[in-house]
């Protein structure tokens, strides 16, 4: 029985050392797959890019109907470029404290009386406060231009990652808005590509973070790439005997699809 048992072990470990050197299955994915959405409820304008266009991070992609808040934004910047009332209280003030200057020497010479230095005093003060005033308006005029700035933003739909176009299901004419079921498109990130590998349990140990290994991918794309392992699953499923490697395959000029079939053999 011990003889029978060990026997078994052998071939195990024979057999798994010969799926290590001839490779495993594996299948090539996009990184990620994103559906872009409009944050706001607005008329799409203008579409950019059609199916199979490569982006990248940060370029238009769509534009959504944005009249009015142009024409906010361009009052907005108007008024915090507006210098006219702090122009005019600072000369108040000028004036304001000229006057107060003249009424404190007058005072100590007994020309004028105490209530007409408090009166410059008082008009200096109040001059000063609408200074201040005039200048917090300015400083809330500007931010309300990047308030309305930051609301036209958000009619320029960018592309979050550098990908291909996957689909494009809204038209320019057609309404985007959240509540939507169907995104205005789908983006796929291609570089890099996820390899995804399930190997049997005997493997555990055996592949490590960081390790290298070879991708061939199906004969109808053909070539052998470089890899690197990325995660190794820390848990085995117990119902299969297995556990899930992942491997990033570099793809800067996206000559690979995702959506293959492969073999990975770890060096």
């Amino acid at each position: 029985m011990v003889r029978a048992t060990f026997f078994l072990a052998c071939v195990g470990l024979v057999a798994a050392r010969a799926a290590a050197a001839s490779g495993f299955d594996c299948m090539i994915e996009a990184r990620q797959t994103v559906e872009i959405r409009s944050s706001v409820e607005a008329v799409i304008e203008t579409v950019k890019v059609q199916r199979g266009n490569f982006v990248s991070k940060g370029q238009v992609i769509a534009t959504l109907e944005s009249g009015p808040e142009r024409a906010a934004l361009a009052l907005a910047e108007e008024r915090a470029k507006n210098q006219g009332e702090i122009n005019l209280s600072e000369a108040r003030v000028e004036l304001a404290g000229k006057k107060l200057k003249r009424a404190e020497e007058l005072h100590k010479q007994n020309f004028i009386s105490a209530n007409a230095r408090d009166e410059a005093q008082a008009e200096f003060r109040l001059a000063s406060e609408e200074l201040l005033r005039a200048k917090e308006n300015q400083r809330l005029a500007a931010l309300e231009a990047r308030r309305s700035r930051e609301v036209l933003s958000m009619r320029t739909i960018r592309s979050p990652v550098s990908g291909v176009v996957v689909e494009v299901m809204r038209k320019p004419g057609e309404f985007g808005a959240i509540s939507f079921k169907d995104p205005i498109m789908k983006l796929a990130e291609i570089d890099p590509l996820h390899v995804e590998a399930i190997l049997p349990s005997s493997m555990y140990g055996k592949v490590r973070r960081g390790q290298r290994a070879v991708v061939e991918p199906e004969s109808s794309i053909g070539g052998r790439y470089d890899t690197t392992v990325s995660i190794v699953d820390p848990v085995i499923d117990a119902a299969s005997g297995t556990l899930g490697v992942r491997l990033l395959l570099p793809n800067k000029k996206g000559s690979i699809p995702a959506g293959v079939r492969c073999r990975v053999q770890f060096l």
